[in-house]
């Protein structure tokens, strides 16, 4: 798997999960300044199936191949670490938009432990969950009734079609630069999503935060608070927080999320 490396001399490693379509650039402004001010080594992975030039672009070979893949680096950023001389670092699961629903994910399966804090930023949680817009705002373009048909398959243990795409992306054609991926394969898109969202979210006993914009137009921004209040009841290092006139691009490349980051990198 390739990705961006953002040196800093702190023990802190922030993995920085990507969003659908797109790919690790989307974080250069933020990961640039995180490791600049010392608060965390970042890494800006491009998951399996994007990037520049991916083998496939737009599969992955099983549904869970990412949590594979991501349990795979932090085990050699790790060695790294000790090579170095290090003490092992402290590893931070970080996304946004699906890159989140990935972290979160990744935080109820088996790998869960690797981590030890969670930074979302504006996550896609699931279709159905109260904090989800129709379709994303119009970003996403699902075939339901593909998408109903496999999830039946797969029940039954059936996944010889998981290969078939089952959503597209209405990305502006401004912003295309041939680096973009547009559509996903019925495995890799419910790679990218929580199994159980409440079960995956209540899995989270680490520090969390989790930033959304009050501008935001593919998620329901102030419906966050409510939903991992009720599901982290107990866990008294998780925050939520809504900023003020950012959108979901915003959460991600405005100067003005950075501050609640670095207060929170520099208290773990």
């Amino acid at each position: 798997m390739d990705y961006r490396y953002y040196a800093s001399d702190s023990d802190k490693v922030l993995i920085l999960l990507h969003g659908s379509g797109w790919h690790s650039q989307q974080f250069f402004p933020l990961a640039k300044y995180i490791s600049e001010q010392g608060l965390a080594q970042v890494v800006t992975p491009d998951l399996r199936g994007h990037g520049v030039s991916p083998s496939r672009r737009g599969d992955i070979d099983y549904i869970g191949q990412f949590e594979d893949d991501l349990a795979d680096l932090i085990v050699q950023l790790q060695q790294d670490a000790e090579l170095k001389g290090l003490q092992s670092s402290t590893i931070i699961m970080g996304g946004h938009s699906s890159g989140g629903g990935l972290a979160i994910r990744f935080a109820g399966g088996a790998y869960g432990d690797l981590a030890d804090a969670y930074l979302l930023l504006a996550p896609f949680i699931y279709h159905n969950a109260p904090t989800t817009r129709p379709n994303a705002g119009g970003w996403a373009k699902p075939y339901t009734a593909r998408i109903i048909g496999l999830s039946m398959l797969n029940s039954i243990g059936i996944h010889g079609l998981d290969h078939l795409n089952c959503i597209e992306f209405n990305m502006p054609e401004a912003v295309r630069n041939g680096t973009e991926t547009l559509a996903y394969s019925f495995r890799l898109n419910s790679s990218f999503a929580p199994r159980n969202y409440r079960k995956d979210i209540s899995a989270i006993s680490q520090p969390l935060l989790l930033l959304a914009g009050s501008a935001d137009e593919t998620m329901f921004a102030d419906k966050y608070q409510a939903l991992i209040s009720s599901l982290l009841p107990n866990n008294n290092k998780a925050e939520v927080k809504l900023l003020p006139g950012l959108s979901h691009m915003a959460i991600v490349v405005s100067p003005d999320v950075r501050p609640d980051i670095k207060q929170w990198l520099r208290a773990l």
